[in-house]
């Protein structure tokens, strides 16, 4: 009120003085009266246009302080009524409340920030040009650093490390080893890029998973030698036995000076053979565990996926045909290119066909289904499906260790085998069943 009040005031003095200043031009006053009056219109003019900016301008240093985040100033309130008191108190309620947002943002980040620095995997997160934003203390421990600028920096301390956190995409992941005062280090490499307010940065996690892979490790090699040891014993106890029987018969003979009649020659013919037959089997199983323990390394070069699944169809033909089964081959692309070595990769996809021809001599519906792929992340898949009996989730979480098998016939070392293909190939192997619905390999190239 007060405002209208004054500004209807001055307006009202303004069109006085004019009305004053009309009548002394017409009347002839004077040149110095007539002078007088327009010096006074100027300064009520000016004065008017003052006052009349003046809540304009709280208005502007109002927004200035919001746009700089000062929140403390206070305009005066008189509580009389007016409406520049009522304009202060709506100015004094918003900056207590942007205020208090911001003390609540200010300990949102405060807690998010002592939360990321006290995880025990190491986290660092760093803009387009390299400069760290946040390394929390786990990732300085695990780099050994007090603390980093740049992320270029990390190239001094390993240079594996240094590519695979710029080279990795969303989703991305490597295994990375690394020297450390407490000893080596297995770096299991994480990457995720972000975009905020239309900068992009990363947020790369590392985690010490040595322990963990020690651990599989000594599990891996105590059911490897629950299986030699069940294996060897199967071949050697029979043929101890076996060898035994005949080496006290012999005695027996020689001591009674008897002679050895056709019956006991065929006997002993017969027990012989039966000791060649199992130690032939021990040399087999040799030769197996040899064959899992060294596979050339893969010779890579570019592999048509069209083409290849052709020549699997050409090699089983014989067993689908007299199986009576149906084998379907899907590729999307047409032109697939897969980078690899060609006898590994055909190889495995050959132990996991016969997988799934073995997986259908009981079934109904016969149908195997090769399907190449890119998925979303940009990775080539390989699938190999079957509408077969399926696997027990008992045997499932067993079917890569060496010599477990859940044929009646087989070595057990086919899919082990395979899953050290497609490591050294960088890849993986994954499988999925359900008993009765069959079951699909999937092979991950990472590329």
């Amino acid at each position: 009120m007060d405002y209208k009040v004054g500004l209807l005031g001055r307006i009202a003095f303004l069109a006085a003085s004019l009305f004053l200043l009309a009548f002394t031009i017409f009347d002839e006053w004077g040149v110095f009266m007539i002078s007088l009056l327009l010096i006074l219109v100027i300064f009520q003019i000016i004065y008017l246009l003052r006052y009349s900016e003046s809540s304009f301008q709280k208005v502007r240093t109002f927004l200035d302080n919001i746009k700089q985040d000062k929140y403390s100033q206070l305009y005066p309130v008189k509580f009389d009524g007016t409406e520049t008191d009522d304009l202060h108190i709506e100015f004094n309620a918003i900056l207590a409340k942007l205020k208090e947002d911001q003390a609540e943002k200010e300990a949102n980040f405060q807690y998010f920030r002592s939360v990321f620095k006290h995880l025990s995997i190491g986290l660092i997160t760093f803009g387009e040009n390299g400069q760290i934003q946040i390394i929390n203390t786990a990732a300085k421990r695990i780099l050994n650093v007090e603390n980093l600028i740049n992320i270029t920096e990390i190239e001094g301390i390993n240079k594996e490390l240094h590519l695979a956190i710029q080279h990795l995409k969303t989703g991305g992941s490597e295994l990375i080893k690394i020297a450390h005062p407490d000893g080596i280090m297995q770096l299991s490499v994480y990457v995720i890029e972000l975009l905020m307010r239309g900068e992009k940065f990363k947020l790369v996690s590392l985690q010490n998973i040595q322990s963990e892979l020690e651990e599989k490790e000594m599990e891996a090699w105590q059911n490897l030698v629950k299986i030699l040891t069940h294996e060897i014993m199967n071949s050697i106890a029979p043929i101890s036995s076996l060898a035994g029987t005949i080496k006290d018969d012999l005695e027996k003979k020689i001591d009674s000076i008897s002679e050895l009649t056709p019956q006991d020659l065929e006997d002993y013919l017969m027990g012989i053979a039966t000791i060649e037959k199992r130690s032939q089997g021990l040399t087999s199983f040799v030769s197996d565990f040899r064959s899992l323990a060294h596979i050339p390394a893969p010779k890579f070069s570019s592999i048509a996926i069209g083409k290849l699944f052709d020549q699997l169809e050409i090699l089983l033909q014989h067993q689908l045909e007299s199986g009576k089964i149906t084998l379907n081959k899907v590729l999307d692309p047409k032109e697939l290119i897969l980078f690899g070595d060609q006898t590994q990769i055909e190889q495995v996809l050959i132990n996991l066909t016969q997988n799934a021809i073995h997986a259908l001599e009981d079934a109904e519906e016969k149908v195997i289904t090769l399907h190449a792929y890119i998925d979303e992340s940009g990775k080539i898949i390989l699938e190999v499906a079957d509408t077969g009996k399926g696997i027990e989730e008992e045997a499932l979480s067993k079917i890569f260790i060496p010599f477990f098998t859940t044929k009646k016939k087989g070595s057990g070392i086919g899919l082990s085998l395979s899953k050290q293909i497609m490591r050294r190939h960088k890849g993986n192997i994954q499988v999925k069943s359900n008993p009765g619905e069959g079951t699909t390999f999937k092979l991950i190239f990472n590329g």
